[in-house]
């Protein structure tokens, strides 16, 4: 089947079952309230300057999401990257909020205040990145926002190194594979190129 994407007719869910596993970036934003939301349109784009892409939509009033609006008005975000025990309440704040409410509270989210001025990271979370608005994308008939964000700090779990002094180290991340979550599994070696 070959089929046509100007017609626009299911290309979000075609995408998000053919473009997997994709990383999951939980981002914590603050305003009025601590928000924490996951993302699966993310990943990295550049090494230098270090930077990563994540696409946030808009919510069902049409107004943007509370991730988005924080990020414009702060200019500043956390994105963690959580483990397999994670996934209920990674899963479970991705529910639609209003802006007055917070993830952290609900679903009993906890915090680690790591740096004085970024947001706080998920606790427990092996691996997050606190980062600065580096450019706001703007594509032409799209309903979502692409945001580049610059990493300024980085923050890994000492559990997860194999190898601090090369600066190796492994966890268990979560992806998203269509609608459904998966866990990575088995880790297979490249193959030696002759």
């Amino acid at each position: 089947m070959l089929l046509n994407f100007d017609e626009n007719l299911y290309n979000y869910k075609l995408m998000r079952q053919a473009i997997i596993p994709r990383p999951i970036a939980w981002i914590v934003t603050e305003d009025e309230n601590t928000n924490i939301a996951p993302f699966s349109y993310f990943m990295g784009l550049t090494s230098t300057p270090p930077t990563m892409i994540v696409s946030i939509g808009h919510k069902s009033t049409g107004e943007p999401k509370d991730t988005l609006a924080n990020i414009r008005k702060s200019k500043k975000c956390t994105i963690c990257l959580p483990k397999e025990s994670q996934l209920e309440k990674m899963h479970f704040s991705s529910k639609e909020l209003g802006h007055d409410k917070s993830e952290a509270n609900i679903f009993d989210i906890d915090l680690d205040k790591k740096l004085e001025n970024f947001p706080a990271m998920v606790k427990g979370a092996p691996v997050a990145f606190f980062c600065e608005l580096f450019q706001e994308l703007d594509i032409k008939g799209s309903e979502q926002k692409p945001i580049i964000v610059e990493i300024k700090h980085m923050f890994i779990d000492d559990t997860c190194f194999t190898n601090k002094e090369k600066m190796y180290f492994e966890y268990a991340p979560i992806a998203r594979i269509g609608r459904d979550y998966s866990f990575l599994g088995q880790k297979i070696n490249a193959p030696k190129i002759p």
